[in-house]
């Protein structure tokens, strides 16, 4: 089967190429009754869009999620009832968005796709891009932005990722990320320290000043080498219960593991001490259990890939940005050794935005195991 649908019992199929009409999905799963604040959701795409960061790619989406199935209005619950002969200002009472149960379709139209930056890729090969394994697998390929390959099929995981957030919260469920390392600037600091309030009002979304600051610094020393940097995110999930997860193949943190690796530009992730505990004893290693705790820092939230009902952590790695203004060696699609200098509209860091993207894979893992828990057991 395509890859193009994520999750079991909440799921979520996207469609669409980056230079496209447009770009879209549909959540299959998603309960009834769940009242959504459309505005939350938008807030989140508008943190991911294109020209949300002053470090980011110039070009400037709006991302107006359109939606096209599967939610009614309704009136509010605690609204006060319509009196027969009242006056017209007095029976207007608030509404309320309600998911009615039936597959959520939306909609996000390509506002600002220039496909004329693209002309000179449609015979060249994009070193560190897509570009020649997709022609090599389907025998075509959009050279316009990477077609579907493209970062901008993201944006419809962060509708399906808030839908999903705002499911957790009714449990007390909070996700959260941010950017933890650009190149070698290093957050150096406890993630259980981290004041998140004002993540969305950094360019870089770290949550320290300075180490923002030092980000900052070498994101535009990048971008002004005609080069691109990678970097880290990370995630902290609070409120988790405990139980979440399948045995062997459907483990929490491998499924986290999935979500993150299918976002573009990752190469790596961990979960809790991650890499560092092959260096540890298991005497180090071993998070103590006791009434008072609940799992640990080097476990990451999980044991036995099922949730500890401790906070649960990760990390994400990316790479820099393929596309690049300097000049690179490359091939043609005759076989030809040419040279490639990039036009085109790039981030020379992904990071900054990747973070709703993080939070949106977490989110729709977490929301579909929440539902599946609940069938686990009488």
């Amino acid at each position: 089967m395509p890859g193009n649908t994520f999750g079991q019992l909440f799921r979520l199929t996207t469609f669409g190429e980056s230079h496209g009409a447009g770009i879209g999905g549909i959540i299959d799963g998603c309960p009834a009754g769940l009242e959504l604040d459309l505005g939350a959701i938008q807030g989140e795409l508008d943190r991911r869009r294109p020209g949300s960061t002053p470090l980011g790619t110039s070009r400037d989406e709006t991302d107006l999620v359109e939606y096209l199935s599967g939610i009614l209005v309704v009136p509010h619950p605690s609204a006060p009832s319509v009196q027969p002969g009242a006056e017209l200002e007095e029976q207007v009472h608030e509404e309320v968005v309600m998911t009615l149960g039936t597959p959520i379709a939306f909609l996000i139209r390509n506002r600002d796709a220039r496909s004329r930056d693209y002309d000179q890729l449609q015979h060249v090969y994009r070193p560190g891009h897509a570009d020649r394994t997709w022609e090599q697998k389907y025998g075509i390929r959009d050279h316009r932005g990477g077609g579907r390959s493209s970062a901008r099929e993201t944006a419809s995981r962060v509708v399906g990722g808030a839908i999903a957030r705002q499911l957790l919260l009714r449990d007390g469920i909070q996700v959260n990320a941010f950017v933890s390392a650009v190149g070698e600037v290093v957050l150096e600091r406890e993630h259980h320290d981290m004041d998140l309030t004002e993540l969305w009002n950094d360019p870089v979304r770290c949550p320290h000043k300075a180490t923002s600051k030092r980000m900052a610094a070498r994101i535009e020393a990048a971008r002004d080498a005609g080069d691109s940097v990678g970097g880290v995110v990370s995630c902290m999930v609070r409120g988790l219960p405990a139980g979440l997860g399948e045995p062997v193949f459907d483990k929490l943190d491998a499924e986290l593991a999935r979500a993150m690796l299918s976002i573009n530009a990752t190469k790596g992730f961990q979960i809790g001490s991650g890499f560092r505990a092959a260096t540890m004893r298991g005497s180090e290693h071993n998070d103590p259990i006791s009434n008072e705790t609940a799992g640990g820092t080097n476990s990451g939230g999980t044991l036995g890939g099922i949730s500890t009902g401790g906070e649960l952590h990760f990390d994400v790695a990316f790479k820099p940005p393929a596309t690049i203004a300097k000049a690179q060696r490359t091939m043609n699609t005759s076989g030809e050794e040419v040279t490639l200098e990039a036009k085109g509209r790039h981030d020379p860091c992904v990071v900054p935005r990747a973070v709703p993207i993080v939070e949106a894979m977490a989110c729709l893992v977490l929301a579909d195991h929440l539902l599946r828990q609940r069938v686990a057991r009488v």
